[in-house]
């Protein structure tokens, strides 16, 4: 498929305050030891779920962002002034107050702003220590009695710091979508070398081990927040997230571990409560030190209605096996399931009551059915959807039984790039087309080599319905949805080995309303 190239870029990408001015976000001062404890925002700052008169805005005061206490000096509870106004000047404040960072939250703060204005953009700052952050922009949701014009998705996943750059994340800010969507693998847990491999990089000592206790994980999540492009990114769009496997450990089953331990492990404890720490997610969502609800239900107006999932933390054991395994009868067991029995019935309950033209499912792994070996057997990937097929008839049902008009799967995981129909009995081919699943590839991980091209390649002639497959470029997809249809470009990097890199369309494909299954634009 030829390359159609992306629109020129005005700015220039790399780092630290060249990335900020480019993006036209006010700089801060360099971080310092003027007064006291030194530079507090270091980790840069976020906004997240936007609503349509609230939004979440995020930061973590950490001066020195791998020291034991990100360099805060012991103190326990610190005060952190949050401003939200309608201009970039700060000049036009609607909202401010006062929260708290505390010690047992790794001074994070996670401010829940209500009472804002639907449709509209937002500018926000942080002062502490009498210092200030840079100015951040948001948005909120449309209001939901009204029909927007459209909504523009940009969805990311798999993220892998020592795999290279962020290069992909200048060109998703310079399309300046209404959201970015990130469906898992934001950090990864494996060991790294004194030096970043894809990035060539030194690593600070302290985020080189595979983290297992609390420190450990913070050190992970204030590398990946180290990086400019990212900061950027979070600092000029609301982001919703949700997670995957590799922000605790490689195709876990979080309800099985569960059983297993006789509740949720330390080392899953200590995963979660940083991931928490250092997103914008609501307070409320942090349920316990072990526990966040990280599925959640966000409208743009009636155009669409998004369900973000978590196909981790409550998930049985594949009962076919871990990995690439055969089939088998067990998995058709209706007592297994992938996102455990509260989250299914939440998911049918709002799916039940939409009334949104487009149903959109924020998704962690590949719901279509991915056969390995054709006649030969039935060979599959259990991680996936694959191995839950009767978790996975139901979901499907329910989208059935409720006469959804449109439904898309947004998925991360899989670092390729899948465009994919989903037909009602996914092991019989020629079933009724229901929905259709966009998979992303990834933002580093991998890197530039040819891995999953080889893998998977083969495979796809014994799958009609993936409509097109790309196993070895890395990048993002940009979606946008109107009344008539949705459109979503495969939006592809040439390196991720080099600080910069072009990009370019790989392809695009549609969706007309009312039509299930993709076809290319």
């Amino acid at each position: 498929m030829t390359s159609t190239p992306l629109p020129r870029r005005s700015f220039v990408v790399g780092a630290g305050a060249a990335a900020a001015a480019g993006l036209g976000l006010s700089a801060a001062p360099p971080a310092s030891a003027r007064r006291g404890r030194g530079y507090p925002f270091t980790l840069g700052i976020a906004s997240g779920d936007p609503e349509p008169t609230a939004v979440v805005l995020w930061t973590r005061l950490a001066p020195e962002p791998f020291a034991e206490d990100g360099g805060m000096g012991g103190a326990r509870r610190v005060p952190v002034r949050w401003r939200v106004a309608t201009d970039e000047g700060m000049r036009r404040v609607v909202r401010q107050g006062t929260a708290t960072a505390r010690i047992e939250h790794a001074h994070s703060v996670h401010v829940d702003v209500c009472g804002l204005q639907p449709g509209r953009e937002y500018w926000y700052q942080f002062s502490a220590d009498r210092e200030l952050s840079p100015v951040g922009r948001t948005r909120t949701a449309p209001d939901p009695r009204s029909s927007p014009r459209q909504l523009r998705i940009a969805s990311i996943s798999c993220q892998k710091y020592e795999d290279g750059f962020f290069t992909s994340l200048p060109h998703l800010v310079q399309d300046d979508p209404d959201l970015v969507l990130h469906l898992g693998d934001y950090v990864y847990e494996y060991a790294i070398g004194a030096v970043a491999a894809g990035r060539g990089t030194p690593v600070p000592e302290v985020a080189r081990p595979a983290p297992r206790t609390l420190q450990q994980w913070r050190a992970r999540h204030a590398l990946y927040k180290s990086d400019p492009d990212l900061q950027a990114a979070h600092a000029r769009l609301p982001f919703v997230l949700t997670w995957d496997d590799h922000e605790y450990a490689n195709d876990y089953a979080g309800g099985w571990e569960d059983e297993q331990h006789g509740g949720v492990p330390a080392a899953r404890a200590a995963a979660y409560q940083a991931y928490w720490e250092h997103q914008p997610l609501r307070s409320s969502a942090l349920l316990a030190r072990d526990r966040v609800r990280i599925y959640r239900r966000l409208h743009w107006g009636d155009l669409a209605q998004l369900d973000v999932l978590d196909g981790r933390q409550y998930r049985d054991a594949p009962p076919c096996g871990w990995g690439e395994a055969q089939a088998c009868e067990a998995a058709y067991d209706p007592s297994i399931t992938m996102l455990g029995r509260e989250q299914e019935s939440w998911l049918a309950a709002g799916l039940a009551a939409s009334t949104a033209r487009w149903n959109v499912l924020g998704n962690n792994v590949m719901v279509s059915r991915l056969d390995h070996d054709g006649d030969l057997g039935d060979l599959l990937w259990h991680d996936a959807w694959d191995g839950f097929p009767a978790a996975r008839s139901r979901l499907l049902e329910q989208v059935v039984g409720n006469d959804l008009r449109n439904t898309v799967f947004l998925t991360g995981d899989w670092h390729s790039t899948f465009v994919n129909d989903i037909h009602r009995d996914p092991d019989t081919p020629g079933s009724e087309l229901v929905a259709t699943e966009f998979v992303g590839t990834s933002v580093t991980t991998n890197g530039d080599g040819e891995v999953y091209g080889p893998y998977y390649g083969p495979m796809i002639r014994h799958n009609p319905h993936i409509r097109f497959f790309d196993g070895d470029r890395r990048g993002y997809q940009r979606h946008t949805v109107t009344e008539d249809g949705w459109r979503t470009d495969l939006v592809v990097v040439d390196t991720v080995t080099a600080p910069t890199s072009a990009a370019s369309v790989l392809g695009s494909y549609v969706v007309e309303d009312g039509r299930p299954g993709a076809v290319e634009a």
